[in-house]
């Protein structure tokens, strides 16, 4: 029995490394390496935006590898009741062309201020970019001073966004919110 034991355990472990690498390279042809997303972002941001690469290397220490990604700009402000509106481009892994997408939400807490940032979001999971268009439920606890980088993780089911900004402005405090995305601009940010 241990013999026929090991040997099945041997069978399992060789086959097992065989296919390691083919798994590697289908990863790699649907989903985004680190070093092309820090140079995507770094490209996007420009170089006043220290910290880029901390800041995707701690996201795909959590996330891992993002199969899409956002570019755009938004802005928003808040006295404990916030609003923020934005828009960008979806570009998905292995699909030529992007996707113009717009995003607007309230947001309640202890927060205070207004900013105008550039935003970059890796996306998670999306198999195609209609997925991207509902709401997502974050948590933010930002400190904007005339600068820096902050991220927070959106989730609805399997997707995952989690949008880095770097802006300018002043806004302090913790909040609750959602984002909705959409094909189209909108005021109402239900």
């Amino acid at each position: 029995m241990s013999e026929s034991l090991s040997r099945r355990t041997v069978a399992l472990g060789i086959a097992a490394s065989a296919l390691a690498p083919a798994a590697a390279l289908a990863q790699s042809n649907s989903t985004y390496s680190e070093p092309e997303i820090v140079d995507a972002a770094e490209r996007f941001f420009g170089a006043g935006a220290e910290g880029v690469a901390a800041v995707v290397s701690h996201v795909f220490s959590d996330l891992g590898r993002p199969n899409g990604y956002i570019e755009g700009q938004e802005g928003s402000g808040a006295i404990g009741v916030g609003l923020r509106y934005g828009n960008g481009h979806l570009r998905l892994k292995g699909r030529s062309g992007t996707t113009r997408v717009f995003w607007r939400g309230p947001s309640i807490g202890f927060d205070t201020g207004g900013n105008a940032a550039k935003v970059f979001t890796l996306a998670y999971n999306l198999s195609s970019p209609d997925q991207v268009f509902q709401r997502f439920p974050g948590v933010d606890g930002s400190a904007y001073f005339i600068g820096g980088v902050g991220v927070n993780y959106q989730r609805n089911g399997d997707i995952t966004l989690a949008p880095m900004r770097a802006g300018v402005g002043f806004r302090l405090g913790a909040n609750i919110g959602y984002l909705h995305y959409s094909r189209r601009r909108g005021i109402n940010p239900f």
